[in-house]
């Protein structure tokens, strides 16, 4: 079944190309593979960054969209991202960046592409853990820049995992959240009584 990526806002993409088409922009960005790309740099794979902002003790999520990214393509591969967020303005450009999440997005992507199911294509930040997934939310239809995920939707962690987590493994919510619940709960400390 193909994988669904919801379309991003228009002016979201305009910032991003607005910012591409910007010498300054680009020469400002540290983003060495962006600078040394020949031919033209595409936008492309809009994906809505959400933030798990906190894991309450009962595995509930409670998430907020941050911005959508777009991986920047130059010739066959994504060199670099584009990522933006919302101000009371609209739609803003934020920065240009590369590194390992660039190559593991799009394995994953072409992970989900391959499953029986139809996903939608998100991210999901987890930042208490420095650890980006791949969430792949059951509801095709849905608004990508809502919603929570729900117990039946996927994560697959991205390459760097936290220790102990594989990376592009597909994991259930309602399994993979009791798991990160746990890796953010602090431990009482010795002598105290839970």
């Amino acid at each position: 079944m193909p994988l669904h990526v919801p379309p991003a806002p228009a002016p979201a993409l305009r910032t991003v190309l607005t910012a591409l088409g910007s010498p300054t922009a680009v020469r400002e960005a540290r983003t060495p593979s962006l600078l040394r790309s020949q031919g033209p740099a595409t936008p492309e794979l809009p994906l809505p960054v959400h933030v798990l902002d906190e894991l309450t003790a009962e595995g509930a999520s409670v998430s907020r969209l941050a911005g959508w990214r777009f991986l920047i393509r130059c010739g066959d591969r994504a060199v670099a991202a584009a990522e933006t967020m919302l101000t009371p303005d609209g739609w803003a450009f934020s920065h240009f960046f590369e590194g390992p999440y660039i190559a593991s997005t799009e394995l994953a992507l072409r992970q989900a592409e391959t499953m029986k199911q139809p996903y939608q294509a998100r991210l999901l930040s987890v930042p208490s853990l420095y650890m980006l997934t791949l969430w792949l939310h059951g509801d095709c239809a849905a608004d990508g820049a809502a919603g929570h995920p729900a117990a039946t939707d996927l994560l697959v962690p991205l390459a760097p995992a936290p220790p102990g987590i594989a990376a592009h493994r597909p994991h259930r919510v309602a399994e993979l959240l009791p798991v990160l619940t746990h890796r953010v709960t602090p431990a009482p400390l010795l002598g105290q009584i839970a």
